[in-house]
């Protein structure tokens, strides 16, 4: 009896190692979009999630470099500038969406040139994606938009004050800010999709995805595998189910109908060479504008990561 006794426990020691699963320690901002698909992950056998708050994009970087997480929702343009410093970051779509510039209504602003001698809020810092897209698309026009703005640069919600405010005549901000916005009677001029096609990229370029240590992500590629299935399936899910995506948004008062479309036209539906190149086309833009974007025009290697 005691040999069988023995036996017993120890198949159940067995059983409990093999239904370990793997945490994803996952940095999320606490006025960011990742969470609402998060809250309606499918149960899978072979992760688990662990959510830790940041209040900045900038703190989720952090987290990152630390250590405390493994992955963060960022742009491949950091991605490749610290890959250019010794970290192995790696880059994988999450969604479409990005940026877009607003105004009121009734304003005269109607396409990038109206914003010579002009007030522009801007999320984000002087190499914010979106900014530098703008200038882009400005240059195009032959207008330096740098140098022909007055410009002010600040956090989203702080930004959407400023326009509320009169304080500036158009803002470049964050999707769902924007959305916000659109719902209150503001008007969207160019989303990033538009910016990227002003400048001959016809290819859809994610510029923001999950990011995470290229080797860490080589040791847990069915775990991987798996989450980025499952989110998949969540997007999906808040898509097609308006309740369910009332509840996963209730921490936004008067989540606006506006939310949910931009939300749901951001599904990353490609991951591919042709979507890689084109992301390599944007950079290359980019880098011209301005040189501290990177080390060179060319992303460093292994900025994209492909599910196998």
């Amino acid at each position: 009896m005691k040999k069988i006794a023995v036996c017993f426990i120890s198949a159940c020691l067995s059983t409990s190692v093999l239904a370990e699963k793997t945490t994803l320690k996952i940095a999320v901002q606490t006025s960011g979009t990742l969470d609402w698909e998060l809250s309606v992950l499918p149960e899978s056998p072979d992760f688990k999630i662990a959510i830790q708050p940041v209040a900045t994009a900038e703190a989720a970087k952090i987290a990152l470099q630390s250590g405390a997480v493994d992955m963060i929702v960022s742009d491949f343009l950091w991605v490749s500038q610290t890959r250019n410093t010794g970290f192995d970051f790696t880059f994988y779509p999450y969604s479409n969406t990005s940026g877009a510039l607003v105004v009121a209504a009734n304003s005269s602003i109607h396409d990038v040139k109206d914003l010579v001698g002009k007030r522009v809020g801007i999320a984000g810092g002087e190499l914010d994606k979106n900014w530098l897209l703008l200038q882009a698309a400005g240059k195009k026009e032959n207008v330096d938009l740098n140098k022909s703005t007055e410009k002010a640069f600040g956090a989203p919600p702080l930004i959407s004050e400023q326009l509320k405010n009169q304080r500036v005549d158009a803002i470049l901000t964050q999707w769902h800010f924007a959305a916000q916005l659109e719902s209150q009677g503001y008007k969207q001029l160019l989303d990033g999709k538009a910016l990227q096609q002003a400048l001959g990229i016809s290819e859809n370029v994610p510029t923001l995805g999950y990011v995470f240590k290229e080797s860490w992500a080589n040791s847990h590629k069915l775990e991987l595998k798996a989450f980025f299935a499952a989110t998949s399936e969540a997007k999906n899910r808040l898509c097609d189910d308006s309740q369910l995506w009332k509840k996963a948004t209730s921490k936004m008062e008067n989540a606006p109908d506006i939310l949910h479309q931009r939300y749901c036209d951001g599904r990353v539906t490609s991951w591919n060479f042709e979507n890689q190149q084109a992301a390599q086309k944007l950079y290359s833009v980019l880098f011209s504008l301005n040189p501290k974007v990177g080390n060179s025009a060319n992303l460093a290697a292994g900025t994209f990561w492909t599910v196998e």
